[in-house]
């Protein structure tokens, strides 16, 4: 009878054993779940993504510009707004200043509203010069020319166009205009802008930015303003009538990315063809 005991001990033992080892597993495997459509679908979605991402690393490893197309894309740039004030200063770096109530501010918001006064009777007189231009946005070269000389001319300031981060004083690109305070040192810049009556709650982009490096305008911290300048439409009869003066330190802009091609690149590799002389 002892020995049938123990010999059942050790049989006790490996059950015990065996049913801790069982319980173990049980509670510690990954418990299965029942495959439904839905988590079937998910499955589907997951390895479409995960198809999409190892293609798109396959395509960057042979060109480098996909991977910049495709990142550019994801950003979902087009549909984005930026403060004017944050992509000027990323750019420059230098600070967009608000407009404010101080005497330098003061001084030159009236120098601008005087000059803008004494330019658009000058050049809605019947011989005047825009009379002569066949599209209205060749005007704003007269306006900047005689708000540049106006407001050159005023004691206490200075106006010029702007130079740019190689030193050259450039017309074309943003701003137009660079005005100085000389008794407070205040560097503000001036844009003017032509825009017909009527439209000023349009839609259409009449503001641009284009942000580079030796070439680039903003040079200062300053306040910078733009001055929309509103005519009738009348074409080669345009009169002037009054204008807006914004501050763009609360502007929001978007980018709008796109790819260009010149007629140059277009064309230069192509002959032109003549159609067949008529029987």
């Amino acid at each position: 009878m002892a020995q049938d005991e123990a010999l059942m001990k050790p049989r006790h033992i490996i059950l015990i054993l065996l049913s801790i080892a069982l319980v173990a597993w049980l509670f510690s495997r990954t418990p299965s779940k029942p495959v439904t459509r839905m988590s079937e679908k998910f499955r589907q979605d997951i390895e479409k993504l995960e198809q999409k991402a190892a293609a798109k690393k396959r395509a960057a490893a042979v060109d480098p510009d996909v991977a910049l197309v495709r990142t550019l894309l994801d950003e979902n740039l087009s549909d984005r707004k930026f403060d004017f004030a944050t992509i000027a200063e990323a750019c420059s770096g230098k600070k967009v200043l608000p407009l404010n109530d101080s005497p330098a501010h003061r001084r030159v918001v009236s120098a601008i509203n005087s000059a803008l006064t004494e330019t658009i009777a000058a050049l809605n007189q019947s011989d005047s010069p825009v009379r002569k231009l066949r599209r209205i946005n060749e005007a704003s070269r007269f306006f900047e020319d005689g708000i540049l000389a106006s407001i050159d001319a005023m004691p206490g300031l200075t106006c010029e166009v702007p130079p740019n981060r190689a030193g050259e004083h450039q017309r074309s690109g943003y701003p137009d205009l660079r005005i100085t305070d000389e008794e407070s040192g205040m560097v503000f810049y001036l844009d003017p802008k032509l825009v017909e009556q009527g439209s000023a709650a349009s839609t259409f982009r009449t503001f641009y930015f284009e942000p580079k490096n030796e070439t680039l305008k903003i040079t200062d911290d300053a306040v910078h303003l733009l001055a929309g300048i509103e005519h009738d439409g009348k074409t080669r009869e345009w009169t002037f009538i009054g204008w807006r003066l914004v501050d763009l330190s609360t502007l929001r802009v978007r980018l709008k990315a796109e790819f260009q091609a010149s007629n140059a690149d277009l064309y230069r590799k192509t002959g032109l063809s003549l159609p067949a002389p008529a029987r």
